[in-house]
C-alpha cells in the first residue's frame, strides 16, 4: 500500500510501546520496528508492522523515528554511538522520544541531534497501559512548534490531550510533574481503603461515592478494581515509578521546589522495590500501607 503518511521506526515495544505502534499501523502509518524481545516483535508483525533487525536498519529510512524506553540511560544507549539512532537516521528526520526520561537527557539529545540535521521533540505520555491500548494518552510536549505541528496527526493516533508544554525538556518536566501527584493520589487511595476495611465499610460502595465526589479522580477510576481484588498486575510497574520519583526529586531540588509530600512517597514508593514488590503495579502501594497498619502481605 503506498501512502503519503511518513514512515516511522518504532525502537522500544514494551507495555506501552507495543500498543501505541499498533494504533499508528491502524491510523495506516507503514511502523517498522525493533526491540530486544523477539516476541514482541512476532506482535509487531502480526499486527501488520516490519520487524527490524537492528537500530540502523530500523531509522535508515524513517521519516521518524519514535522511541520509547524505559530510562535515561537506555535513551542514551540507542540515541548514541556507532550503532544507535543519531549515527544511522536520515538528515531531516524527526525524532520523537516518548520515553519518561530526566528533563536534562532530552535537553542534551536535542543539541547532539541538531548537530546531526535530526529534529528532536520530547514527548512523554500519561495514562498507562489502558490509555496507550484505547488511545486516550495525555501527552505532553518539549520543542519547536513546526516540528510540533509536524508531528500532531502522529500524537492523535496516540492520545486525546496533546500539548507543546514549551522548548525542549519541557514536555519531560511536565511528566515529572504528572507522576508526583499520580504516586502521591494513589498513595492517599491506598491509605483509604486500609482506613475503610478495618472500619467494617463497603469498599466498594466507598469508593464507588468517593469517586463521585471531589475525592474522585482518574486515578481512582483506573484503580479501583487493582484495590478491590488486590490485582497488581503491572500496568505501570513500581520500579518504573520508582524511576519517575528519582526524577521529580533531582529536578525540583535543582531549581528550588520544595517537595514535602512528594518526598515521603518516594521513600514510600522505594521501600515497596525494597520488599520485591518493584515488579508490581504502582497500586500495589496499597501493599505498603497494608504491612504498616499491621497486615502480613
Amino acid at each position: 500500500m503506498t501512502t503519503n503518511l511518513p514512515k516511522i521506526a518504532w525502537i522500544g515495544l514494551g507495555i506501552m510501546g507495543s500498543p501505541m505502534s499498533e494504533n499508528l499501523i491502524k491510523a495506516g502509518y507503514d511502523v517498522t520496528g525493533f526491540t530486544l524481545e523477539q516476541d514482541k516483535l512476532d506482535r509487531l508483525t502480526a499486527a501488520g508492522g516490519t520487524a527490524a533487525g537492528s537500530i540502523a536498519e530500523a531509522v535508515r529510512d524513517a521519516d521518524v523515528v519514535i522511541t520509547m524506553v524505559p530510562a535515561s540511560p537506555h535513551v542514551e544507549a540507542i540515541a548514541y554511538g556507532p550503532d544507535g539512532i543519531l549515527e544511522n537516521a536520515r538528515s531531516g528526520a524527526l525524532l520523537i522520544d516518548m520515553s519518561s526520561i530526566t528533563p536534562q537527557t532530552s535537553v542534551d539529545l536535542a543539541k547532539a541531534a541538531e548537530d546531526k540535521g535530526i529534529r528532536v521533540l520530547d514527548a512523554p505520555v500519561s495514562g498507562g497501559e489502558a490509555g496507550a491500548v484505547e488511545a486516550v494518552l495525555s501527552i505532553m510536549v518539549g520543542g519547536e512548534q513546526t516540528d510540533f505541528d509536524q508531528a500532531e496527526p502522529i500524537f492523535e493516533a496516540l492520545g486525546r490531550t496533546i500539548v507543546l508544554c514549551g522548548p525542549h525538556g519541557s514536555g519531560q518536566t511536565v511528566k515529572a510533574a504528572n507522576q508526583l501527584i499520580v504516586a502521591v493520589n494513589i498513595q492517599a487511595c491506598a491509605e483509604a481503603v486500609v482506613f475503610l476495611e478495618k472500619s467494617g465499610v463497603d469498599l466498594k460502595a466507598a469508593l464507588d461515592v468517593l469517586n463521585g465526589g471531589l475525592a474522585g479522580s482518574t486515578v481512582l477510576t483506573r484503580k479501583k478494581d487493582n484495590f478491590l481484588n488486590r490485582d497488581f498486575k503491572p500496568g505501570f510497574r513500581i520500579d518504573l515509578h520508582h524511576k519517575d520519583m528519582g526524577i521529580v526529586t533531582d529536578a525540583a531540588r535543582n531549581v528550588g521546589a520544595a517537595l514535602p509530600v512528594g518526598a515521603v512517597v518516594a521513600q514510600l514508593v522505594a521501600s515497596l522495590r525494597a520488599q520485591g514488590d518493584g515488579g508490581l503495579d504502582h497500586s500495589a502501594l496499597l501493599r505498603a500501607v497494608e504491612r504498616l497498619s499491621g497486615a502480613q502481605v
